[in-house]
Formats: structure tokens, C-alpha cells, sequence
């Protein structure tokens, strides 16, 4: 899927897609509406992602999520929240959006905590605050 041709990729996703709910990562997705013109687009959104929250402490990358899906990054110190252990700040990816980030604050209890919409841009310029929230 990483490797081989992209026209081909997106040709075997298509037609497995027209069959049934295909599992795929998300820049894929968004290739296929059109809003990436290219995978080396998207792999160059995770590799921003990874490289801005790598190199600073608290953030760890979590690999294990749905099938076919990439991995997504967490921050670890907000799992311990002011009320007792949270589920901690998330940053995902998506399609469902051309910024293709998405943040989901920390949050306890039942429901689900609404995804804010994300750029990369957006990521770096209030990354501090984030951690200050969490």
C-alpha cells in the first residue's frame, strides 16, 4: 500500500471499496475524494505530526488502532486529569477535513468528546497551550 504504484493502489481501494466498507488509512480516503493529490502528501502530513511531537516530552505514538488505519499520538500526562484518570488528549489523523488533524481534548466519563478540526500549522502554533490545557 506504501510501496506500490499509486494509480494501483487507488484502483484495487476503489473497487474493493464498491463491494464493501474497505478498511484504509486515511490518506488513502482522501485521495480518493480528492483531497490529497498524492500519498507522498499525506505521508508528509504524519511525518510534520510525528516530528513536531517527538521531540517534545509527554508525547507518545500509539500504533494499535483500527484496521487499516495509522496510528495516532497521545499525551501522556493528560491521563492523570484534575477529577482522576482521563482519557488522554489525542492528536489523529483524517480525511474528514484538508487540514487532516484532528486534537480530541482529554476527557472522563461517558460520551464521546467532540474532535476539533486541525492543521499541521495550527498543531505547532498553540501546541504549548494544548499541554497547558491537558
Amino acid at each position: 500500500m506504501n510501496r506500490a504504484p499509486e494509480s494501483e493502489v487507488l484502483t484495487m481501494y476503489r473497487s474493493v471499496r464498491d463491494v464493501e466498507n474497505a478498511p484504509a488509512p486515511w490518506w488513502l480516503r482522501a485521495l480518493d475524494r480528492g483531497r490529497l493529490r498524492s500519498r507522498a502528501e499525506g505521508h508528509a502530513v504524519e511525518d510534520a505530526v510525528s516530528e513536531l511531537l517527538s521531540a517534545r516530552p509527554g508525547w507518545v505514538f500509539v500504533p494499535w488502532v483500527d484496521l487499516g488505519e495509522v496510528g495516532y499520538w497521545e499525551y501522556v500526562p493528560s491521563e492523570s486529569g484534575v477529577y482522576g484518570p482521563a482519557t488522554p488528549t489525542t492528536v489523529q489523523f483524517t480525511d474528514s477535513h484538508r487540514g487532516f488533524v484532528h486534537l480530541v481534548p482529554a476527557h472522563r466519563g461517558a460520551g464521546q468528546p467532540q474532535a476539533i478540526d486541525f492543521t499541521v500549522a495550527d498543531l505547532r502554533a498553540q501546541i504549548e497551550d494544548i499541554e497547558l490545557i491537558a
